[in-house]
């Protein structure tokens, strides 16, 4: 039989049958020394084979089919390890929160990178907007402005007061999205003013340490009524990125894509090299600074750097 993953709790795996009948199964153990190095090598959103099991009550699956897209990162506990958040993903939206907790441009543009190099769209959505002060709303701007000018789509929106919900949802219909961002953001809240039969569980951010709490611990994909799917992921601190070529970093920066071409050398790193149309851009101010810090973290192989006020 073939179905969908639905939800990934680590050992068992939901799927979905075309029939919608949802069948609990584990994995077989070859799949662990095939040479995937992923803690998780079965994702949700993954399409797979699987048999019944002697009771005819769980399953076991014997088969992932090719992916289209996958969004990863490096395992958070096993450093030579990644984890698959999830794949055959038509669009992901990345909460963004500028405080409370706040998300640093650094987490931002790692992950947007991953995104573009596996060439699945990127929306960035600008939650707690009712709870922003004069200094945040000035904020909130002059970053969503950055992303703006790359191409990226930016939505101002506020789970609690239902601020563009709609707009959302059209943006969602009839695909299957993927939510992320730090814990604390809101992505349960969210979640349940555009569906809110689902009812998942929410818990305030902390306020003394402006740190999310855990609400969501494994990733879950849900059918919504207006058509299409979402698929809700546990918070996330930091994105590591996963197997990046210092001469491709570039290239999933779409304001250096458009520039590379105009550099002296193809295989131009926009660092030291004379006549690079990227830093002459960056000079003009027609690239923002934060992205080529980014950049520049990301070929160095750097760790986020979270200081916001180094960028904005």
């Amino acid at each position: 039989m073939t179905g969908v993953v639905t939800k990934s709790t680590g050992s068992w795996y939901t799927v979905r049958t075309k029939q919608g009948k949802s069948i609990d199964c584990r994995i077989r153990g070859k799949f662990r020394i095939k040479g995937i190095k992923s803690t998780n090598p079965v994702t949700v959103g993954d399409v797979v084979d699987f048999e019944m099991e002697d009771d005819n009550k769980n399953g076991i699956i014997s088969k992932i089919h090719n992916r289209k897209n996958y969004i990863i990162r490096k395992s958070v506990n096993l450093s030579k390890q990644t984890h698959i958040i999830a794949a055959n993903i038509d669009q992901v939206f990345l909460l963004v929160t500028l405080d409370n907790p706040p998300t640093f441009p650094a987490f931002i543009d790692r992950f947007l990178a991953t995104a573009e190099a596996y060439s699945i769209p990127a929306v960035l959505l600008f939650n707690k907007i009712d709870l922003y002060d004069k200094n945040l709303l000035s904020k909130k701007k002059s970053l969503e402005e950055v992303y703006k000018n790359i191409g990226y789509q930016c939505l101002d929106i506020s789970a609690t007061e239902k601020i563009n919900i709609d707009r959302l949802k059209s943006i969602m219909k009839d695909k299957v999205s993927m939510f992320s961002g730090h814990s604390g953001v809101g992505k349960s809240t969210l979640i349940n003013a555009i569906h809110p039969k689902l009812n998942l569980k929410t818990k305030e951010t902390s306020t003394q340490h402006k740190q999310g709490q855990h609400t969501t611990t494994f990733a879950e994909m849900f059918e919504l009524p207006f058509g299409g799917y979402i698929i809700d992921t546990p918070g996330i601190k930091g994105f590591g990125v996963v197997d990046f070529q210092k001469e491709e970093i570039g290239d999933y920066f779409p304001e250096f894509f458009t520039k590379k071409q105009f550099c002296k050398f193809n295989n131009c790193l926009h660092v030291n090299e004379p006549n690079c149309a990227v830093k002459e851009a960056l000079e003009k101010g027609k690239i923002a600074t934060s992205r080529y810090t980014s950049y520049l973290q990301l070929l160095a192989g750097e760790h986020e750097n979270y200081r916001v006020d180094d960028y904005v």
